[in-house]
């Protein structure tokens, strides 16, 4: 079997990194993020690392956990790489809930950090 390219690799090193982190101990994310990063976390944007991570670190859960169901890298023109996953996810006691996260990455000083990250649950409110 042929190795993957070398954007697959990355992303999905990245992504193995990224759970991992937020499910053991989110304040480690902090090193993933620099001032000059973005999240929207369910519609509501974030920029710079001091606020992508008061929101990640204030999230009302105890415990969670990931589990990856489906992701996709791609390289861009500017020698990124982007990636989206899909998975489930269980905060404390509440129901398994699917999620959506896209992220946009950038090699910065010979480290890939996230410049762009969207996060949504995969919730429907057709009554709105």
């Amino acid at each position: 079997m042929a190795s993957k390219p070398v954007w697959e690799q990355i992303g999905a090193g990245f992504v193995q990194h990224y759970y991992q982190q937020f499910d053991s101990d989110r304040t480690k994310l902090a090193d993933l993020y620099t001032d000059a990063s973005c999240l929207t976390w369910e519609g509501v944007g974030f920029q710079g690392n001091k606020a992508i991570m008061e929101k990640i670190t204030s999230l009302p859960f105890q415990a969670i956990q990931h589990s990856i169901t489906a992701q996709d890298h791609q390289p861009t023109p500017d020698s990124c790489v982007m990636s989206m996953v899909m998975g489930q996810l269980k905060a404390d006691a509440d129901q398994v809930m699917g999620f959506q996260q896209t992220f946009l990455l950038k090699n910065v000083d010979n480290k890939w950090i996230c410049t762009n990250d969207m996060f949504r649950l995969a919730l429907h409110n057709f009554g709105a």
